[in-house]
Formats: C-alpha cells, sequence, structure tokens
C-alpha cells in the first residue's frame, strides 16, 4: 500500500471570504426580522348594529277613534290639544298629534314631539292616550 500523503491544506490567508460575508449576511437578516415587531393585534368585531324596530304608523281613523271614547280629558287651549298615542310595537306613548276642535268638527295632524307639559290628574291610568295641559304661566 502506498503511502497517502497528507492533504495539503491552503493558508488561511488564501481561504475564500464569500463563506464568511454569507454566513453574517444570513445572521444580522434573522437578527432584523427577530427585531422587526409583532403583527397588530387584530381589530375588535365591529359591534352589531343596533336592532331597528320598524313601528307601524297609526291610521288617523285609529286615532280619531280612541279619541272619540278619551276624549273628555283633553284639556283644550285655543281649541287646540296635543295628545301621544299608546304604541304597542314600541311600548311607548310615541306617536304624538295635535288635534284642533272647529265647532263639533275635530282635525287631528301628527307633530314630532308634544310640546306642552303632560297633564296626569284626573285620566285614568289605563288610557291609550297621554294628554297635555296648558303650560303653566308662574313668573
Amino acid at each position: 500500500m502506498p503511502d497517502l500523503a497528507p492533504v495539503r491544506r491552503p493558508p488561511i490567508s488564501r481561504l475564500s471570504k464569500t463563506p464568511s460575508w454569507i454566513m453574517l449576511g444570513f445572521c444580522l437578516g434573522v437578527l432584523f426580522i427577530w427585531a422587526l415587531p409583532d403583527e397588530p393585534p387584530p381589530a375588535p368585531p365591529p359591534a352589531p348594529d343596533p336592532v331597528t324596530i320598524l313601528l307601524r304608523p297609526h291610521r288617523m281613523s285609529e286615532v280619531e277613534a280612541v279619541f272619540d271614547q278619551w276624549g273628555q280629558y283633553a284639556v283644550w287651549d285655543n281649541d287646540t290639544t296635543e295628545v301621544a298615542l299608546w304604541n304597542a310595537d314600541a311600548k311607548a306613548f310615541t306617536d304624538t298629534f295635535e288635534v284642533l276642535r272647529v265647532g263639533e268638527t275635530l282635525y287631528f295632524r301628527t307633530i314630532p314631539k308634544l310640546t306642552r307639559p303632560v297633564i296626569r290628574r284626573g285620566v285614568e291610568s289605563k288610557s291609550p292616550l297621554q294628554f297635555t295641559g296648558v303650560p303653566d304661566e308662574r313668573p
């Protein structure tokens, strides 16, 4: 068996520096990726839209019929009064009307809200109408 000559290694100064630079770039890349901030947490889901209740508007004939039964509790000022009708869908007095009296004839019109104070005395508690009174004119 012939003796194998030991393999001579080239001197370090003659070795290629490329693998060192590649390794340095790889390590720097890992450090930068590691230093990046984490992704922000996902935004909370948007709040669900409030349920919209579609309220059935009262027909004028309903208001007239109810006022015909309960109209004796109305407080008139210059032959006008305001009433609020109970709305079963909303479970509140949400439908407001102004009533104009001309002789024996009554005229109804819807209004956005009552402008006079609601009276509670002298009206039955189970009345489907809320009646308004004349505002106090105290100084």
